[in-house]
């Protein structure tokens, strides 16, 4: 993890650990990125995701990460993937207010 700016990072993963989190690896056509959005605790990422559950967009639902975080995702109509995620440990901290 790379702060690349005012509480912006910049996350680098391998194939396998790209796939071990969203649970199925990269296909041809769709971005292999995701986009993060960081809140102070799990019942914000499950609020944000129900949010987005209403509004008709397939989501995957939260889970606690082996890193010791908290997060789900959801795809825009675009097919990027979002994480809403919950950091307990110090990037999480860099990236709040």
């Amino acid at each position: 993890m790379i702060p690349v700016g005012d509480k912006l990072v910049l996350s680098l993963w391998g194939k396998d650990d790209f796939a071990e989190e969203l649970g199925y690896e990269p296909v041809l056509g769709q971005p292999p990125f995701t986009l993060a959005h960081n809140v102070a605790t799990p019942e914000g990422v499950d609020e944000i995701l129900a949010g987005v559950r209403e509004i008709g967009a397939g989501v995957f639902d939260a889970v606690q990460r082996d890193w010791g975080g908290y997060s789900g995702y959801f795809a825009d109509p675009d097919g990027f993937r979002w994480e809403i995620a919950y950091n307990p440990g110090p990037v999480g901290d860099s990236v709040l207010p």
